[in-house]
Parts: structure tokens; sequence; C-alpha cells
């Protein structure tokens, strides 16, 4: 099973709003050809919503069909298209929750399609901090996020009201193999609202912190070094994240340790 051996921190009051795992592996054009109904049907008790879009790659000049797989609630999403295969959630509650909504379809993926091999395994956390919502509406940026992700946000001298676009964007390497690219800043989030069978995105009026963490391995990696690779991944993340944070935001994001 996809389990961190870390011990963690979960929070009563997390500001996630979506978590992805994508694996990709060399093009398998079977799954582009037949649709995957076997896949499917090792899958369908815990993902019985299905649907398909095909989606345009401008700069291939492509078309590429990508399946997906929701559950019940419509909390965990599961794409599958040639190229990758990917869970996503927007309500996570820890990652051995999330470790075990892949387990099965990853397992049976490599067991139905047998990829030689994963090109890129990649685990991203999209973190939105709300004051209002923290009842923090008196703090500045700089009393909850640690001044490496906050520009010129984090001078006393500095009026937020003044600053209309400010971000860290980071890309480097974590080790020998992992590799981060990173997000931080204030901005506006959009949420899709149905209105009948049409879909809009609509902005929040609320200005949040952002925190976009997207680590990664990009080599030949053996199909049995991905469990490996994932937990590694994640304890980065969490690594990443308390350093993110102060000790009021941690506070007031209500921690609860897990043994």
């Amino acid at each position: 099973m996809t389990l961190s051996d870390n011990t963690q921190i979960t929070y009563n009051n997390h500001q996630r709003m979506e978590v992805i795992c994508q694996i990709r592996f060399p093009t398998i054009l079977s799954i582009e050809a037949t649709d995957p109904a076997q896949f499917q049907d090792t899958i369908r008790d815990s993902f019985p919503k299905y649907a398909m879009q095909v989606e345009n790659i401008p700069q291939q000049s492509q078309q590429i069909k990508n399946h997906s797989f929701i559950s019940r609630d419509g909390l965990y999403k599961l794409s599958l298209t040639k190229s990758f295969i990917a869970l996503s959630t927007v309500k996570y509650t820890s990652w051995e929750d999330f470790a075990a909504q892949l387990d099965k379809p990853l397992a049976q993926f490599i067991n139905i399609y047998k990829p030689s091999f994963f090109e890129r395994v990649g685990l991203r956390y999209v973190n939105a901090f709300s004051r209002q919502k923290l009842s923090l509406q008196d703090c500045r940026w700089s009393e909850l996020i640690s001044p490496q992700y906050l520009g010129v946000l984090s001078s006393p001298d500095i009026d937020e009201s003044d600053v209309a676009k400010c971000s860290v964007d980071i890309e480097r390497a974590l080790d020998s193999h992992c590799k981060l690219k990173l997000h931080a800043g204030p901005g506006l989030i959009k949420r899709n609202v149905r209105t009948g069978t049409s879909v809009s995105a609509v902005s929040e009026n609320e200005v949040r912190f952002i925190l976009d963490n997207d680590l990664f391995l990009a080599a030949n990696i053996d199909l049995r070094a991905a469990v490996e690779s994932l937990n590694k991944l994640h304890g980065y993340a969490d690594d990443i994240f308390s350093g993110a944070i102060t000790d009021k935001l941690h506070n007031a994001l209500d921690p609860i340790k897990n043994i």
C-alpha cells in the first residue's frame, strides 16, 4: 500500500483546494484505440461514474481522449489517457486516505496495460489560505507566511493594498532525483459553478494566499519504485508546507497530530 512512515500533522481547518497525483508512461496506443472497459470493470466499485472528453493539444496538433472515472460522491476523479494516469481530489483528508484511493487503480492499470516503466511520477498540493475563514482578517500575510515565500510583502513598510501583484516562483532540485516547482503569492480563486447544464468559472471576492507545490521525479522509473517515489515526494511536501507557514497560521489551521 502507498503509505508513508512519517509522523504527520493534519488540520481540521485545512485550506487545500486540490491534490493531484499524476504518473506518466510511454504512450500506450491501445488506451486511445479502444475504450478501457476491462480497466473500468476492476475499479467500478470505487469509481462508478464515467465520462470521456476529447482534449485538443495545440502544441502537438493532436487530440487526446481523457477517460474519467469518478467516485460516487464526486470528490475523487481518476483520469486515464494514452500517456498518463492521475488521481485528483477536492477533499483531501490525509495521505493514507488519498493513497488508499490510488492503490487499486494503479495496480490494475499495471496489470492490464503493462507499461514498461514510468517516465514521471508527480504529486501536487494546491493550498489557498483564507484569512476570513480562519478569523485572521486583521493579520498581514507576513504574520502567517514565511518571508522567503512573500517577496516584497515581507517588508513591514509595504502596504498590502498597494501591491497589485506579487508572487514567488521557484524551480529547484530537492535531491539528485526529486524536483520542485512552487508558486506562492496572493490571488483570487476561481470555482466552477453549475447553472442548469452549463458550468462557468466564478472568482471569489477574497484575496487568498496560494501555495502551489508540484513535486516530481522525471526519469525512467521502475514500476516497483512508484510507491517509494510517491512516499518520498509526500515527505518533501510535508516539509515544504511546514516551512512555509508560521506558528500563528499553524495554530489557526487547528492541527491534529497523527502517529
